[in-house]
Order: structure tokens, then sequence, then C-alpha cells
């Protein structure tokens, strides 16, 4: 083996990445020393991730690039109980097909981050029901909670602020979580040889309960190492947009979206991002933001931003299929775009709706007001007067008006099925065919 980067948790400490470790300063040199498995946890909460766990993924892309060996734990187990850590309240307990369900599209998308062939240092995926499923009450009581004071649980600060929150109070299913991810950090000791687990800061009780109990039951040396909550300058919450969270998975956000996302990030935050969910170096970064600076006019930060983690995430295909999209919404030529790029318009990239089967004897004015395109007949009107209503490039004019079906006719359509329309410069409505 070519040996570790010793440099990783400098780099890592420089981009932001580092809120708290355990070991009072050892787990640089534990890291250092030689090649070191390493696990990050990922319970099931919905059919795919969201973006919220996109820097502990890559996380655990830069340790495998740095010469260590990461496994991803997608919790079969602790997914149906719920993790209490800092949630307002308990969490809605979902059944173990539905678990079962997501765990293995979660377990899919982890596995793009990482390479499970390399020779040394190839990737796991775990899952934590594996070590759970037939293990009694009685023989958890004994083996694991018999390690852990209840004095300290209820004083860690995850658990005092739901105790402390009048009318909502915490079960006693959710203040056992603790013990269940505590477990995982042993098993995988015990298994694995795992000396180090990272999360996210609101899992510091879970991850030094975990290393708390491999030290009682194995007497073994194990570290931890927390990563910053995502947060954003204006006070907002990272990941959500007016149209809803930003997931993982293609058919929930278009890759399209997906870019767009990355591509309307706020100045005050995009050099920091650009830290936090990018490959690029340090110094590439710091020459970015000085560029910027002396530049007049828009950053050029936001499509560095854009481009490298849309690629990271829907690989070079989706990237180029998200630029050809924003490309031909800008310049106003529709004929490059793909059937499946106007299906990713569809699902969330333009307002869109079907046409309805009896368009035709509506008027076009009426059908564009109907769509939300304009508050009134009026506006729209206005638009057909001066030639600015748009059907797929193409202007509508109020002399070759008539109804939607003079105008919405198969041989106009893109695809057999869709008509993109422009609605002067920046109102745009995706309507669709039926077959």
């Amino acid at each position: 083996m070519a040996g570790v980067d010793a440099t990783l948790l400098e780099d890592l400490t420089r981009r932001g990445l580092v809120n708290q470790a355990t070991g009072d300063g050892e787990l640089e040199q534990h890291l250092a020393e030689a090649s070191r498995t390493l696990y990050c946890g990922f319970d099931p909460t919905a059919d795919s991730l969201h973006i919220g766990s996109l820097v502990p993924l890559l996380t655990l892309k830069r340790f495998q690039a740095a010469g260590h060996k990461p496994i991803a734990l997608v919790g079969g187990a602790t997914g149906m109980i719920g993790d209490p850590s800092f949630k307002a309240q308990e969490r809605s307990l979902n059944t173990p097909e539905v678990v079962s369900g997501w765990v293995e599209k979660i377990k899919a998308q982890v596995s793009a981050f990482v390479d499970f062939d390399a020779a040394d240092n190839g990737a796991l995926v775990v899952n934590n029901l594996d070590w759970t499923k037939d293990l009694n009450v009685l023989d958890f009581l004994r083996d694991v909670g018999k390690h852990f004071s209840v004095n300290n649980m209820v004083n860690k600060e995850s658990v005092k602020q739901r105790i402390q929150r009048e009318g909502e109070g915490i079960s006693f299913t959710e203040f056992t979580y603790i013990l269940l991810q505590s477990m995982d950090f042993s098993e995988l000791y015990q298994r694995h040889n795992c000396t180090l687990q990272i999360g996210g800061s609101d899992q510091w009780g879970n991850i030094t309960g975990g290393v708390d109990l491999t030290r009682r039951q194995h007497r073994g040396k194990v570290y931890g190492l927390t990563l910053p909550l995502v947060t954003k300058s204006d006070g907002t919450k990272f990941g959500k947009t007016e149209s809803g969270t930003i997931w993982l998975d293609p058919k929930r956000t278009s890759p399209y979206s997906f870019y767009q996302f990355w591509l309307n990030t706020a100045d005050a935050d995009v050099y920091k991002f650009l830290r936090y969910f990018t490959f690029l170096s340090l110094e590439e970064i710091d020459a970015i933001e000085k560029a910027d600076a002396e530049r007049a006019g828009r950053p050029e930060a936001q499509g560095f931003l854009a481009r490298e983690v849309t690629r990271e995430v829907h690989g070079e295909e989706g990237l180029v299929a998200a630029e050809r999209i924003s490309q031909a919404l800008f310049s106003g030529d529709l004929n490059d775009l793909s059937e499946s790029d106007l299906e990713q318009l569809r699902l969330d990239g333009l307002p869109s709706s079907d046409l309805p089967n009896d368009f035709g004897d509506q008027s076009l004015i009426h059908l564009l007001v109907e769509a939300g395109m304009a508050p009134s007949g009026k506006p729209v009107k206005d638009a057909l007067g001066r030639n600015a209503v748009l059907i797929n490039g193409e202007g509508v004019g109020m002399d070759s008006n008539g109804t939607p079906a003079d105008v919405f006719t198969a041989t106009n359509a893109l695809h057999g099925r869709f008509f993109i329309v422009r609605l002067g410069k920046k109102k745009y409505h995706l309507f669709c065919r039926q077959s």
C-alpha cells in the first residue's frame, strides 16, 4: 500500500470541516501512523438522502482518498427507532417493510461516493439490523445497557432539550437510541477494527457514547470526529427551497434543479461551500475568490460550485444535461433538448401541467391564465399583441392566436408531447399533451 496522507486532518480543519474530536489531539497521530477504518451512519428516514448528508458522504470519500477504509452504515435498525438528537418532537415510526425498502435505496446512493474495488482500502456498506435482529432484550440490557448511566444520558444536551421542552418530552424508545448507535461502533470495532466514527455535530453525544462503550466492552481505543452542520449566512435552512427539500435521488430532485440550487448560492456562502462540498484544492478556491474580488459583476464561484457538486452527485452525464437545459432556457433555442431533459423540467424545473382533454374548446388566453402565467387575460393579450408569447421558441401573435388547438399540435410539439411557453422575459410554463 502506498501509505496514508498525513495532512488529511489539517486539510479538513482548514476547510472548516472539523467541529469536535475526541482523544485530546491523538487523532491526528492515529490517522498518520497507518490506514484506519472509519464509519458514518445514515438512517433511512425517507427513500432518499438529501443534501444535508453530502458533507459526511464526501468526508468518507476524502478519507478513502487519503488511504483509509470507509464504512457506510445504513441504519436498518436505528431507522426504526428515530434519533432524538435536537429534534423538536418524536418522529413517526415506520413499518419494518417501509424501512427495509428505504435501506436498499440508500445503500445504492451511498455506494456512489466510495470505491469498493480499491485493493487495500475498499469501502463497505453495512446494515446494523444484521447484528440487532436476533438480539433479545435481556441480552441487550445486560451486555449494553449496564454500561450506560442514566444520569449521563439525561445530561446530554440533545436529550436535555427534549426533556425540558414543555408538552413534548421524550419516549423511552428514543431515549435508548444512543445505546443502539453506541453498539454499532462497538460492533464495527470488533468486526472490522473500525477505530473512528464521523458524523454531524448533532451526533456528538451518540459518538462519545460509542467511544465509551467500545472501551468498556473490548478495551478498544477509538475516536470520534464531528463535522459542522451546514448553515446559511442569511439564517434560512440549508437544503430547502420554496419547492421543498433538495434530494440526491434524480427522480425526486432533477439534476437540472440540483444544478440550479447550487448556482443560486449567495455570495456570502459560496466560498465556504466550495471548501465543504468540492474536491478543489484550497489554493484553487482561494484563487477563485481572489479573481472574483478583482472582477466587476457577478462572481464565477457559483458556476464552479454548481458544476463540481452536480458532477459528484449525478455524474458527467447529469452535469451535461443540466448545463444543456440551462443554456437552452437562457438562449431560447430549445431544439437541442432531449426527451429526458424535458422530463426533468416537468418534474421540478418549470411550472408544468398536462393539457386538458378539452383544451381546444378554450382560448389560448384562458389556458395561460388557468396555468397561472398571468393573473388575468389582459397581460396575456398585451403580450400577444407585441409578439411576446413564445411556444417552443416561436412567437405567437394576435393574428395567429386562434385557439390552443391551432398551436398545441403534435407536429409543433417537442418530441411529440411538450410545449414550453414563455410569457415576456421570465415567465415559463411547460405543457404536456396527454397520450
